[in-house]
Formats: structure tokens, C-alpha cells, sequence
């Protein structure tokens, strides 16, 4: 059974840091990427960031790029994202989820719709 764990969200205030840990287990696919979204109340699912386990590839949504690194430990099945210089716009649900298919993640990294497996998430709030 494939399982993603989130971990590492909390309350920090503006300016600050977190990294958000994401767990995974239960698959050995050969390709496949895993990427972080995040949900805010009343808002769309966005995607964050995405890393392929190919090439190491890495994808960032604008509002995040150069506040925000992924990076993937793969002896520890782990995917993480650094978060620096919160802002109060960052504060949402943050998931992970794993697209075992990943083509032209360059075009699509960012559509929920093409990962198949997806964490419970793990709550960020950035307060002023």
C-alpha cells in the first residue's frame, strides 16, 4: 500500500522557516515524481514545487521560487521542502502526493489531477 506521510508544519511568524518533511513507503516504481501542494481556506489546491526521481529535476510555482527548495534524500524515501521567508500568503494545508506516470513534468508538474496518491497534509500558519 502506498503511504506519504507529511510532517514539519506549525506556527511560525512572518519572515521565518520550515521544513516539511514528506515520507513516502509501500511502492518501488523506477520513475516517478513527488510534488507539494498546498490548500488554503476557500481556495483552489496550488501546487508548490516538484521533484523527479530521473533526473533530480525540480519545479517551483512562482509565488514560491526563491523562497522555497525541494529535495529528495532517497535512502530515506523522503522528500523535503525548505521553506524560507514565510509570508502570512504561505499559511495553508500542505500535501505531498506521487505521480508514478511523470511525463512532461515540465508542462504539468503543477495539475493535482495527474498524481495518484496523495499525504493527509500538514497545517502551516504564518501569522504577521
Amino acid at each position: 500500500e502506498v503511504q506519504l506521510v507529511e510532517s514539519g508544519g506549525g506556527l511560525v511568524q512572518a519572515g521565518g522557516s520550515l521544513r516539511l518533511s514528506c515520507a513516502a513507503s509501500g511502492f518501488t516504481f523506477d520513475d516517478y515524481a513527488i510534488g507539494w501542494f498546498r490548500q488554503a481556506p476557500g481556495k483552489e489546491r496550488e501546487g508548490v514545487s516538484c521533484i523527479s526521481s530521473s533526473d533530480g529535476s525540480t519545479y517551483y510555482a512562482d509565488s514560491v521560487k526563491g523562497r522555497f527548495t525541494i529535495s529528495s534524500d532517497n535512502a530515506k524515501n523522503t522528500v523535503y521542502l525548505q521553506m524560507n521567508s514565510l509570508k502570512p500568503e504561505d499559511t495553508a494545508v500542505y500535501y505531498c502526493a506521487v505521480d508514478v506516470i511523470p511525463r512532461a513534468l515540465d508542462v504539468g508538474w503543477s495539475r493535482a489531477r495527474r498524481y495518484d496518491y496523495w499525504g493527509r497534509g500538514t497545517q502551516v500558519t504564518v501569522s504577521s
